[in-house]
């Protein structure tokens, strides 16, 4: 493992950071993950409020094999579901208990997506909190997720004294929200950046098109997509944690691997990554990455399974991206969860991150994975299945 100094605490914190919102649902397999992961040298553990059970599993973990004081725990005040600063200390007293720890290391404020936004919580009196927390002790380090424009980005960045920041970033999403621009500005102003969907949610792993894979196999033969994804980061100085969603033991052994093969005086390989974006901008058409904020849909549909579907149909081809399709909508199913059922309520596109206009997504994915042949027999299969 390799570390990177956090300039605003001086903590060296592993340069690979564990996700925590893709646990595996096995709880053993979790366990044995954390403590792999805890022996390979990874010491950030990156969890939130509104992860489902996250906070408590790491907790208990940690609390059970004594592990607390080996690494940092870094978890995040949900924002959106503050109307108050007694919400503010609802919160994070519950996040103590589930986390099982008298403080925090790195205290996330979760989701930022704007300036407007930002102001609206410090006049609820956030500043003062923050200040008083971080006196008593209970909050070691404070910074903030980001989801919005570069311009908001760097205008929330010089507002506050920020130990550290998260941003999406990774070489498909180089200029995407605050992007480039705002990872080296961060960097110049002392500011640890912490990078989220490093894959793209798996996608710069496992759901590259196949003329993507041979460039990066003609280049390094043997290096696995997921292993340029992490070099690509993991070679910017200015990239203090890359946070992997890993949801198996098998995934971190991976990654560890991959930071075993990491070589800083490597060139960048530019012209390699340039060719794979290509080939791989031909068949995303969908940029989710399957973080599951919009859900739960009122409808029932699994909004990010049928965005995956469609786009693995494009990147891998039809048959693999209809079979995908069909066990994420239950298609054959009376009870069927079709992207054809919404009913344009909108409340999951208030909640991405990606700013994707879902309704609309949803009819074109609909219309593709699903036209008038394939209704007509899946509505066949339907009848003929038993009650």
């Amino acid at each position: 493992m390799q570390y990177r100094e956090d300039k605003a605490s001086g903590n060296q914190l592993s340069m690979l950071g564990m996700g925590c919102m893709r646990f595996p649902g096995n709880k053993a397999e979790t366990e044995r993950m954390i403590l792999a992961a805890i022996r390979g040298g990874v010491n950030f553990f990156d969890t939130a409020y509104i992860y489902p059970g996250s906070e408590k599993t790491l907790g208990d973990i940690l609390a059970r094999h004594k592990k607390r004081e080996e690494v940092y725990i870094a978890t995040k005040l949900p924002l959106l579901m503050c109307k108050s600063t007694e919400d503010f200390d609802r919160f994070f007293d519950e996040q103590l208990k589930r986390l099982k720890t008298g403080y925090i290391d790195y205290y996330f404020l979760h989701s930022i997506t704007d300036y407007k936004q930002w102001d609206k919580f410090r006049a609820l009196g956030l500043d003062d909190w923050l200040a008083k927390k971080k006196k008593a002790g209970l909050i070691r380090n404070v910074g903030f997720s980001f989801h919005g424009t570069c311009d908001d980005f760097l205008k929330i960045l010089v507002d506050y004294a920020w130990g550290f920041c998260m941003i999406q970033y990774n070489y498909y999403d180089e200029n995407y929200q605050a992007g480039r621009r705002g990872l080296e500005a961060a960097a110049r102003g002392g500011v640890s950046v912490m990078v989220m969907e490093p894959l793209l949610g798996g996608r710069l792993a496992t759901g590259l098109p196949k003329e993507a894979v041979h460039i990066f196999e003609k280049a390094v033969p043997g290096r696995p997509p997921a292993e340029w994804a992490l070099h690509w980061l993991w070679n910017q100085p200015e990239v203090t944690v890359v946070l992997s969603g890993m949801s198996s033991t098998d995934v971190l052994e991976k990654n560890l691997k991959a930071m075993d093969n990491l070589n800083p005086n490597e060139d960048t390989n530019a012209p390699v990554y340039a060719a794979v974006i290509e080939e791989f901008r031909k068949s995303y058409k969908i940029n989710c990455t399957g973080c599951n904020y919009c859900l739960p849909c009122p409808m029932g549909i699994n909004i990010p399974a049928c965005f995956s579907a469609y786009n693995t149909r494009y990147a891998q081809g039809f048959i693999t991206g209809m079979t995908l399709y069909m066990t994420s909508t239950a298609a054959i199913r009376k009870e069927t969860a079709s992207p054809r059922k919404c009913n344009h309520c909108g409340k999951c596109e208030k909640n991405c991150p990606q700013y994707i206009p879902i309704r609309k997504a949803l009819k074109k994915v609909a219309g593709k994975m699903e036209p008038l042949p394939v209704r007509a027999l899946l509505a066949l299969v339907r009848r003929v299945m038993p009650r």
